[in-house]
């Protein structure tokens, strides 16, 4: 399955909003048609660990040369430092968002001159640790940042595990919201 969307601007932000068993799914084919498209992708993890996301882009045909993590999880569920990774920066928990900030402003200012795209893996899984408002504040950061430095951005969220008053906020930060699941499949054959 490729993802549904072909018609993703450059330098645009956007609200994916997925059903909660389809968020991997998405996140994999996102990174696809990014890189198909020649970008370097900066993937923030809140869900699921370096390692674990290696893994399974490989498994999936995906190269890592091209696409760089800030992952918030291993250190937190691992209790001490992941050996260095190159393409890879490790936050110590998914809660500490001035370290957050850092890595990514840090790895966005390594990529500048490039086509490059932010991921965020799940803005749902990162509510587990803060608060709504502290993630509205987080998210506005960086849509600005990503802003200023003339790259785009996708942030996936599952829209029913959302307060109404984030979804508002975070619609607010974005060009567009895309609802995965009313576009129309493409037939495969």
């Amino acid at each position: 399955m490729e993802f549904p969307i072909t018609d993703i601007k450059d330098d645009e932000i956007y609200l994916i909003m997925a059903l909660a068993s389809d968020i991997r799914n998405e996140n994999i084919e996102l990174i696809k048609m990014l890189l198909a498209r020649d970008y370097y992708v900066l993937v923030i993890t809140t869900n699921q660990p370096y390692d674990v996301l290696k893994k399974n882009y490989e498994k999936r045909g995906i190269a890592m040369e091209k696409v760089f993590i800030v992952d918030t999880i291993t250190k937190y569920a691992l209790g001490h430092d992941h050996e260095p990774v190159k393409n890879c920066r490790f936050v110590n928990n998914p809660a500490d968002m001035t370290s957050i900030g850092i890595a990514v402003t840090e790895s966005l200012s390594g990529l500048k001159g490039k086509k490059v795209s932010l991921l965020f893996d799940s803005v749902n899984s990162m509510l587990i640790y803060i608060s709504s408002q502290n993630i509205t504040k987080f998210i506005h950061f960086i849509t600005n940042r990503l802003r200023l430095l003339n790259f785009s951005g996708m942030f996936l969220a599952v829209e029913k595990g959302l307060d109404p008053d984030v979804l508002t906020q975070l619609t607010t930060f974005v060009d567009e919201v895309v609802d995965i699941d009313k576009i129309p499949q493409k037939e495969s054959g």
